[in-house]
């Protein structure tokens, strides 16, 4: 399942040949609500151990559609398997979705495959799910995603937790057929779907009025484009989706879905409609207007009106895809000492930051030195050798646009011709020079610095190639090239599509920064990440040795939260790691064994580490929280990288 867009010029293609008359349909109403996260939850309770009466319940509920008679109040909760079964049932005004209050709470790793861990493994350490109080047949259920799969054991270990920590009878609602089958024979107490809505052949999941082209999916796989103005028509529920304009499910789903959540978020209309599959079969491919409310769905073609009304409110959202900021104009080789923020837009804002940081001078940190390629070299390059003309093309060949393997293939083609290309040999002088006479001819990361990085709007973390500790001459050039070419990763074009951001107005700088050999390295946010509501406290993530594969989320890092008013070093993680990266002495690095203490910062360090992130804070105006990269030799901090921190 991939997500793209698609051009307004090609909706009109599609709009000019489609006529056809407003369709309404009165179904049986529809049970589910609308609601939004209250700006003030009736509780300040993170959870409750249990509910011990109606009015505990309402306390944490979210309610859709409160105060109709479709209201559907509920409540999610957790059970940790490893703490006895402890229960927590979740403020459900104060978070989104399970994943949220596991994250904030710190019983879970905010990297950790979470969907994997909770819905898929038997041996998973939480039971997640949702209490809700059932109006039609007076009765309180529990239910659980209907892609999840529970054993057996862990729906009786849920029936009997709940049951004993709620205020009333609690029954299971299954949500799936798998679900059913493994309960017939716990001897717990069951409601149906079938007994809440018979007969229903529509249901309002979210009530909504939207704009989009029609897109039945008979399966979701990774060959399926999916486009953020589409309305889907799907036959079964995912547990996640790019957002889209509306989303049609053809079987029963729970209003208390992840994919319902995520529709609410986003405002669009979403419902089940029994056989919309072939209900809409003729209007696959065609643009509509499309609306549900609690009794009716309605849609009709989407006249010239309507479409330049959805062109207005897109571009309001930001949603066209925009060039980032660049100076093509700039030539010079420019040294991290003489960069400032400000040249990000003809260096790159890795580079342009870096610089900042280092001319600020901060007590106790050091950036190492280093030199920039600006965008020009790289825009000379591709066009000396046609490469520009082979990216244009690309909008245009069906096949990369629609076919995701294809588009990989291609994209790794590119970049293999770019590798081979040959390098412009004044350049070549230039950068060899630079690198022998400012930086000693020492061991260099390569590294990228685009235009589309690294920027407020759009983060680009790990998406561009770093090549590290680059020895010899020819390899520099050959990894100057390598870090051009990551402009075309697959994820890197994919990430750029999902951020709206203009692929052929994309250029790459490069930054030759001097390696050390780091004792420990990780990341550090001025923040706490999992805690919005904590203003008072930075994170570290730490691992021994060089740091690539703490930024890039590979290994389990030990992690800190730093109070600043209290200075208070809490431990949330140790380490996990069994080797670490350290320098290879013919270039590149090496994994190795640890040996001793897996403990990587002792709490000095950690304050130390806490101090200079709030002083590099207080260097980009002390607004912005920032994303920084750090490392740490021989009792001496340094910093290589800060970003604008970007929420998830």
């Amino acid at each position: 399942m991939k997500f793209r867009s698609l051009s307004l010029a090609l909706m009109l293609v599609l709009f000019a040949s489609f006529a056809l008359p407003q369709a309404v349909r009165k179904p049986s109403p529809s049970r589910e609500p609308k609601g939004a996260m209250p700006s003030k939850p009736d509780s300040s309770a993170r959870f409750l151990d249990k509910i011990a009466s109606q009015e505990a319940f309402d306390a944490m509920a979210r309610v859709y559609h409160q105060n109709t008679p479709y209201a559907l109040p509920h409540v999610m909760f957790a059970i940790d398997r490893r703490k006895d079964n402890r229960i927590y049932y979740i403020n459900s005004q104060k978070y989104r979705f399970h994943k949220d209050f596991l994250i904030a709470n710190y019983l879970v790793l905010k990297n950790a495959d979470f969907f994997e861990d909770t819905y898929i493994k038997e041996n998973r350490r939480f039971i997640v799910g949702t209490v809700a109080w059932q109006k039609p047949v007076e009765r309180f259920t529990f239910e659980f995603w209907d892609g999840d799969l529970i054993p057996a054991e862990q729906i009786r270990d849920a029936y009997q937790t709940i049951n004993g920590s709620f205020f009333k009878k609690v029954a299971f609602k299954p949500n799936s057929t798998r679900q059913d089958e493994l309960s017939a024979g716990l001897g717990i107490d069951r409601v149906s779907s079938d007994e809440i809505s018979k007969n229903q052949e529509y249901l309002a999941l979210n009530t909504a009025k939207g704009v989009g082209r029609v897109h039945i999916i008979d399966e979701l796989t990774d060959s399926v484009e999916i486009g953020y103005n589409e309305i889907i028509i799907l036959n079964e529920v995912p547990i996640n989706l790019p957002p889209v304009a509306g989303i049609i499910i053809t079987k029963p789903s729970t209003p208390l879905s992840h994919i319902n959540l995520l529709a609410k978020g986003w405002g669009i209309p979403n419902a089940y409609i029994k056989g919309a599959d072939k209900l809409f079969k003729e209007l696959d491919g065609k643009w509509i207007e499309f609306e549900t409310t609690l009794t009716e769905y309605k849609y009709k073609p989407a006249d010239k009106e309507i479409l330049d009304s959805y062109r207005a409110q897109q571009e309001e959202l930001g949603r066209i895809f925009k060039a980032p900021p660049s100076d093509l104009s700039v030539k010079k080789l420019a040294s991290l000492a003489e960069m400032r923020k400000g040249q990000s837009i003809a260096y790159g804002a890795k580079a342009a930051n870096l610089g900042e940081v280092k001319s600020a001078r901060i007590a106790g940190v050091a950036v190492p030195g280093g030199f920039a390629v600006p965008f020009a070299y790289y825009k000379e390059f591709i066009e000396k050798h046609g490469f520009h003309e082979k990216i244009e093309d690309f909008a245009y060949d069906y096949e990369f646009v629609h076919n995701p393997p294809a588009r990989r293939r291609k994209l790794e083609q590119l970049r293999a011709e770019i590798q081979n290309a040959e390098f412009d040999p004044a350049l070549r002088e230039k950068i060899i020079s630079k690198w022998k006479t400012e930086l000693g001819g020492a061991g260099v990361f390569v590294r990228s610095s685009s235009n589309a990085e690294d920027i407020p709007e759009f983060s680009g973390a790990g998406l561009y190639t770093t090549v590290p500790n680059v020895t010899e001459e020819d390899a520099i050039i050959e990894a100057v090239k390598t870090v051009w070419a990551s402009l075309w990763n697959f994820e890197a074009y994919e990430a750029r599509e999902r951020g709206f951001v203009q692929h052929t107005g994309t250029y790459m700088g490069v930054l030759l920064q001097v390696g050390v050999n780091m004792d420990s390295s990780g990341v550090m946010i001025t923040k706490d990440p999992f805690d919005r509501e904590n203003k008072d406290a930075i994170y570290i993530s730490a691992k021994r040795g060089i740091g690539i594969k703490t930024v890039e989320g590979k290994r389990v890092a030990e992690q800190i939260l730093f109070t600043k008013s209290s200075n208070a070093v809490q431990v949330l993680t140790r380490s996990g790691e069994d080797t670490l990266l350290t320098f290879d002495e013919k270039g590149g690095v090496k994994e190795v064994p640890i040996i001793g203490d897996r403990a990587v910062l002792t709490d000095a360090v950690a304050r130390r580490l806490a101090t200079a992130a709030s002083r590099i804070k207080r260097v980009f105006g002390n607004k912005v929280e920032q994303d920084i990269e750090w490392g740490y030799k021989d009792g001496r901090i340094y910093i290589l990288q800060s970003r604008p921190f970007i929420e998830n």
